[in-house]
């Protein structure tokens, strides 16, 4: 499929999807939790574009063309895709915590997310939700740490559902209107600018912090 058209797809989210929701009608329903199910549930797919999509989705549910059923279904995707991709952890768990190399999954990824978890604890799964990249990474570091299932079911639960709820609400009251509509591309930039903010920000502190201490153990 050629570069152009996706990237065209991505800034144009509220466009196509109007567009192929009246082509195709339910299926899209099945194509939309999947993309979302993908995006948390496989630590390879970071990339998909969950905040825009659902925003997307609230937006035209405001004018009739996307149904409600929506909303429901990006919340049971957000919480199942955690569950697989915290198995797929527990079951890598021997050999990250090794640090061997694994092909398609990102190392530096996995360290800043894992710095997440030893400052927040736990509530990272709910706040790294509104994190892109992170929020796939996730639980992965959930499941290489072996966190408590009944835990990380608690908080997986609670950060998928009001992901879901946020996004695809703020998009109902907001993603039509005039100034919106015409500026779409800028505003899902704009999402995820604003999404890694808290993520780089606590990247560079981190690593301040890890230089302080090593300065002053004498390391440096």
């Amino acid at each position: 499929m050629d570069f152009g058209f996706l990237v065209d797809v991505f800034l144009h989210l509220d466009v196509h999807l109007a567009s192929f929701m009246q082509q195709y009608g339910t299926p899209v329903y099945v194509m939309l939790f999947l993309i979302i199910f993908c995006e948390t549930g496989l630590v390879v797919t970071p990339f998909l574009p969950g905040d825009s999509l659902i925003f997307a989705a609230g937006a035209l549910a405001a004018t009739g063309i996307v149904s409600w059923t929506a909303l429901p279904l990006f919340m049971i995707a957000a919480v199942t895709g955690n569950m697989l991709n915290y198995q797929i952890g527990l079951f890598l768990s021997d050999k990250v915590k090794q640090r061997k190399k694994m092909r398609f999954i990102n190392q530096e990824d996995l360290d800043r997310t894992q710095e997440f978890f030893d400052k927040y604890g736990g509530i990272t799964i709910v706040i790294t939700r509104f994190m892109p990249i992170l929020r796939t990474f996730s639980p992965f570091v959930a499941g290489v740490g072996k966190m408590s299932y009944r835990r990380f079911l608690l908080f997986n639960t609670v950060g998928g559902v009001s992901w879901a709820a946020v996004f695809f609400f703020i998009g109902y009251f907001f993603g039509n209107l005039p100034a919106v509509k015409q500026h779409f591309s800028m505003v899902v930039i704009a999402i995820i600018f604003v999404s890694v903010i808290p993520a780089v920000v606590a990247f560079f502190k981190n690593r301040k912090n890890k230089k302080e201490k090593k300065c002053e153990e004498g390391q440096i």
